[in-house]
């Protein structure tokens, strides 16, 4: 559960076992939402099925979000991220697949998620957060900056789950230090 108060109206938890479905239904989800807003190359429905996710909880964390009695959505959380950033020390926690219930979740909801996922990385002790996304996909990488996250680099032909390589703009956020 996330107790960060600026996230309060919004329940954050460990994705289990049970919520394997509804994670694959909020990723194809947005995948449909992505390609009706003429965003194309990031997502498609069905690239990622529960064994995705399974496999990521089993070396990372993945997320999922509930507010005022619905899912509002979820994110995967990793400790590292050699694919698109390298070896890198282990003082950033790697955001992937922020996905928002665009049916259920209220305005803002986004933001709000990736709050959660920097409280919990700066929970862990790190002092960054990282993520990637399509290159080319200006409005995506806009949102990213107007959450405070800056361009810091590119990285071409990063492997993808299920499909082809892909090249991504790489973003990354400093932490405020807790007092």
């Amino acid at each position: 559960m996330c107790e960060d108060p600026r996230v309060n109206d919004l329940h954050a938890r460990l994705a289990t076992e049970d919520d394997l479905s509804t994670l694959v239904r909020l990723r194809d989800d947005a995948a449909r939402w992505m390609l009706t807003r003429g965003i194309t190359g990031q997502w498609q429905p069905g690239e990622l099925d529960e064994d995705h996710f399974r496999r990521v909880m089993t070396r990372g964390e993945v997320w999922l979000a509930e507010a005022d009695g619905h899912i509002a959505g979820a994110w995967e959380l990793w400790w590292e991220d050699e694919a698109a950033w390298g070896p890198q020390p282990p003082v950033a926690g790697y955001v992937h697949r922020l996905m928002v219930d665009r049916n259920t979740a209220p305005p803002g909801t986004g933001r709000l998620l990736l709050e959660a996922a920097e409280h919990r990385v700066s929970a862990a002790g790190r002092t960054r957060v990282r993520l990637d996304c399509l290159a080319g996909n200006t409005q995506l990488t806009a949102y990213y900056q107007d959450a405070g996250y800056r361009v810091v680099g590119h990285k071409e032909g990063k492997p993808q789950p299920g499909g082809a390589p892909k090249s991504f703009t790489l973003l990354e956020k400093e932490l405020e230090r807790a007092a």
